[in-house]
């Protein structure tokens, strides 16, 4: 029998890491290729991890509530054949001696010597360069770049930080444990001779001490809650928010979601929902004011050749969560639906891969779900805008028609732009939230679907 080592897989760009939130199957229990013997947990999305042999588990190497590295063992298991293996490298001998060539010529140990050199000159440079490597630039993802670049991390001090990931690269969590401790234990240096006033640091201001009274309940964060508080604290940190407000007539949309909800329900077996119209306008939006779609790295903009719309997604348990219709601009209101549809239902059941929540270049929440008029979203970062959708409710109105204005009942509707005033001014902003409100009032009432 051979062992087989059953590694963490890749799980998508920037994710180095995960949670292994509980095993399928325990120690001496057998498996077969393609079950799911894992269920893990990335800052992206929970899912689980099937392994490509069958086999028996012999030895969990990772428990319940541990994290694994991308690449590092998390069991072993006993499968058919000898030796050990792992899902990324299985060695192969030559089953016999005809498998072996015998018409190679034979070559001179000095020939041999010569045709070497060049080789070990190029590994001498590789390591002068793996080297400088080490001593210079580290790989940085995405989040940890942000966080070096809002807290100013220097270079000197980055090099200090001992990264926990894999080949020793630094995670969120070495970053803030560097910044919980900054300046705690800084070495102190020797005052030269003739040593200028330093400028006065502002103290620091210890965490608040919140009181409990009697019949209060502490309820522990759970993983996906702390990540989320994260994310948002550390988004406020990073952008200055500025919010716009619009009010939008979307009596036309009603009437049309009415007039086809039920045959294409029947037609394609899919709900019509308004959150593809809702796209559809974002994303004609985005393409008359691209600026929006963009992200800041430092001084720098990234302008996103894609479109891809976050939809932000309650979950059962109270937390949220944001799958990703990617390059929403090439579907049509038939395919916006049925990719909206299979986001929001595999969000529910837990069954999101890590390439659904990765990506998004702009993001609607639509918190009219909750009975919610409007609301000041916060901005998932690295994007630059998010667009809040508020509740529809029938109200009277002022309508134009030929004859004279008249007061009609109409179904208005709150819609809340936010972005980064770093790089959208509220021109940009504003024109871009009346755009998407222009596309709803002027809705089709006699487009196909």
């Amino acid at each position: 029998m051979a062992e087989y080592k059953l590694l963490l897989p890749s799980m998508g760009e920037g994710v180095m890491e995960a949670t292994i939130i509980s095993w399928h199957f325990n120690e001496g229990d057998t498996v077969n290729e393609d079950d799911s013997v894992v269920e893990i947990a990335t800052d992206k999305v929970d899912s689980d991890v099937p392994t490509p042999v069958s086999g028996k588990i012999v030895k969990i190497l990772k428990q319940k509530d541990e994290v694994a590295k991308v690449g590092e063992a998390i069991a072993i298991l006993e499968i058919a054949g000898e030796g050990s293996a792992d899902v990324q490298e299985q060695q192969q001998e030559p089953k016999s001696a005809e498998d072996v060539r015998t018409d190679i010529p034979q070559i001179s140990q000095e020939e041999i010597r010569e045709l070497e050199k060049p080789l070990k000159d190029a590994e001498q440079v590789s390591a002068q360069n793996s080297s400088a490597q080490i001593s210079g630039e580290r790989y940085l993802s995405p989040l940890v770049k942000s966080i070096v670049q809002e807290e100013n991390i220097s270079e000197a001090e980055l090099q200090s930080i001992k990264g926990s990931g894999l080949e020793g690269r630094i995670t969120k969590e070495d970053i803030l444990n560097f910044l919980e401790n900054r300046g705690k234990s800084q070495p102190q240096t020797e005052q030269p001779q003739t040593a200028q006033p330093a400028a006065a640091k502002p103290a620091e201001i210890p965490a608040a001490t919140i009181p409990t009274y009697d019949g209060d309940e502490i309820i522990q964060m759970d993983r996906v809650r702390k990540i989320i508080a994260d994310a948002m604290v550390n988004s406020k940190r990073t952008s200055p928010h500025v919010t716009s407000f619009i009010e939008t007539d979307v009596t036309n949309v009603v009437k049309w979601r009415n007039k086809n909800k039920a045959p294409f329900e029947k037609r394609e077996g899919e709900k019509l929902t308004f959150m593809p119209i809702f796209v559809k306008a974002v994303v004609k939006a985005i393409q008359d004011y691209p600026m929006i779609n963009v992200s800041v790295d430092g001084d720098k903009i990234i302008k996103r050749k894609n479109i891809n719309i976050g939809m932000a997604t309650a979950l059962p348990d109270g937390n949220l969560i944001v799958p990703v219709i990617k390059n929403a601009d090439q579907l049509s209101l038939s395919g916006l639906a049925k990719a909206i549809n299979d986001l929001a239902e595999r969000a529910r059941s837990k069954k999101l891969k890590p390439e659904d929540t990765q990506g998004a270049t702009y993001t609607i929440s639509n918190v009219g779900t909750f009975g919610n008029l409007m609301g000041t979203p916060i901005i998932p970062q690295p994007q630059v805008a998010i667009l809040a959708i508020g509740a529809i409710v029938k109200k009277p109105a002022v309508v134009e028609t030929p004859d004279g204005d008249m007061i009609g009942i109409r179904h208005l509707m709150f819609m809340s732009h936010s972005y980064d005033h770093r790089v959208v001014d509220g021109s940009l902003g504003g024109m871009f939230l009346k755009k998407v409100h222009d596309y709803l009032e002027a809705w089709d009432q006699n487009l196909d679907i």
